[in-house]
């Protein structure tokens, strides 16, 4: 955005508009309303009205009440109170420029499709109004119509659209850090969040998630310093071992905009090269290759915005879903007579988060041995992850369902027992969530119905009462799995 038009309004304010960039360092849209000088407001609208928008599910509301509160407390040290307002995001933003007085409106871009359209709307109704209407880039690292193949068509393969993205224009520097603010003398109304209800109260099911996370950008940057310092080293490794600390966490941070990819980027380079974090070059382009993963959705997301809804590859909708309602409520909490995928399941109810290769082993279970629509996989997430995502938590699906685009072939059936000896050898994942399975020695561990009937009573456990048996039988999954992949051939 040109400097000029930022600062020809003589001294009228600037309205800064938040809404998944929850954060004061590197946030290019609140820098640049910074370096005009001029006065600012910061407003907040949890927009749940708007044609086509998607109201977060119940775990990222519980982050969003902690981010916001923490967003609001930063900024109140630099005298700008944090407007909070709920209703239509254009009809809200508009209504508030007009109260301001406001000659000039910032905000980060956002890029599903009725996001887009709201942020659409309410840039034609401000340049009606001659209000200056400004978005940028605070979310990814590349925007996604930036980079195509040599057709000129958007990538639909991970590998070679990362290439080119690593071959593009260096990564953007890092924007400017606003110490000071200068706040408007008017506050706008604001309404109280206590009355957004964003957290659970009867029941409160979210104390294992006070207990895990700390929402807001102090949280986020000292998740970053302690990947950078504890966990990077060895990741390419380590990274698929729940059993371990082997992953950065930092994913709602990226999702709710605590934390940019940029920032990450940055200084997980600096840290290396400072010396400050010895990790292999192998660690570090396979961390990056993460950052790489979300970027890449956001860029099938905005090929298809149907991505949650729909097959990617239509030869899909003909596939023969099954509609077990009791096998999907045992995948729901856990009982489904697999202990690795039980513990990912409870993992995730508890805490808000799964490791990301027990994602992988759940959802293919779900997918694959129980023939149950990836859809139904993306809902529950969508409700229960604090960090769910638009973009990577529908790709995540229909890569794992093989539907999407660069899928994983849906013949490649992950077999649960084989994958928990494989990743938590030791069994301290499924022994820490799946405690009544505690006492089985690792070698029945994680096929417990293969256990004699001596070791099971040593370790307390009745099949079918204390821990229930397998929901389906692996090998009779995976031929009804593939008998179904040969019919939509």
């Amino acid at each position: 955005m040109p400097k000029d038009r930022m600062t020809s309004s003589g001294d009228a304010p600037v309205l800064v508009v938040f809404r998944h960039d929850l954060r004061l360092s590197d946030n290019p849209a609140l820098a640049a309303a910074a370096e005009t000088g001029r006065p600012l407001a910061a407003l907040f609208v949890l927009d749940e009205m708007s044609p086509g928008i998607r109201p977060l599910g119940g775990a990222a509301r519980w982050w969003l009440d902690g981010s916001l509160r923490a967003l609001a407390a930063q900024l109140a040290t630099r005298g700008v109170p944090l407007t909070l307002q709920c209703g239509g995001m254009a009809e809200r933003v508009v209504t508030a420029a007009q109260a301001l007085g406001a000659a000039d409106v910032v905000w980060t871009r956002r890029y599903a499709a009725a996001e887009q359209a709201a942020d659409a709307r309410m840039k034609s109704e401000l340049a009606r109004l001659g209000i200056g209407a400004h978005s940028f880039n605070g979310t990814l690292i590349i925007e996604p119509w930036e980079v195509r193949n040599g057709a000129g068509q958007p990538f639909r393969v991970f590998t070679p659209f990362w290439r080119a993205v690593r071959a593009s224009s260096p990564v953007r520097a890092l924007a400017e850090a606003v110490p000071t603010l200068r706040p408007h003398p008017r506050p706008l109304p604001s309404e109280d969040l206590d009355t957004w209800r964003l957290t659970p109260t009867t029941p409160d099911w979210a104390g294992g998630m006070r207990a895990a996370w700390t929402p807001g950008e102090a949280g986020a940057l000292a998740s970053v310093d302690r990947f950078l310092r504890d966990v990077l080293p060895g990741y390419a490794e380590r990274r698929d071992r729940p059993d371990l600390l082997s992953t950065s966490r930092l994913s709602p941070h990226l999702r709710f905009g605590e934390l940019s990819p940029v920032r990450l980027w940055h200084g997980t380079r600096t840290a290396i090269e400072a010396g400050a974090t010895p990790a292999a070059e192998s660690d570090i382009e396979k961390f990056l290759s993460e950052i790489g993963w979300r970027e890449f959705a956001y860029h099938l997301l905005g090929q298809f915005p149907a991505l949650a809804m729909a097959h990617f590859q239509p030869r899909f909708d003909a596939f023969p879903w099954r509609d077990d309602r009791m096998a999907l409520n045992a995948w729901q909490k856990g009982r489904t007579g697999y202990p690795i995928v039980d513990a990912g399941m409870r993992e995730l109810w508890h805490t808000g988060w799964m490791h990301n290769r027990v994602r992988m082993i759940v959802a293919s279970f779900l997918v694959k041995h129980l023939l149950i629509d990836w859809r139904r996989g993306e809902e529950w997430f969508w409700d229960t992850l604090v960090d769910a995502d638009p973009a990577s938590n529908a790709a995540s699906w229909q890569w794992v369902a093989g539907s999407g685009a660069d899928a994983a072939p849906f013949f490649r059936i992950l077999n649960p027992v084989l994958q928990g000896e494989k990743f938590d050898p030791q069994g301290a994942y499924v022994r820490r969530w799946v405690p009544e399975l505690a006492a089985l020695p690792d070698a029945t561990l994680h096929r417990p119905w293969t256990a004699g009937e001596l070791t099971l009573r040593d370790a307390g456990i009745v099949l079918g009462r204390t821990y229930p048996r397998p929901i389906v039988d692996h090998d009779h999954a995976r031929a009804r799995a593939l008998a179904a992949l040969r019919n939509i051939r």
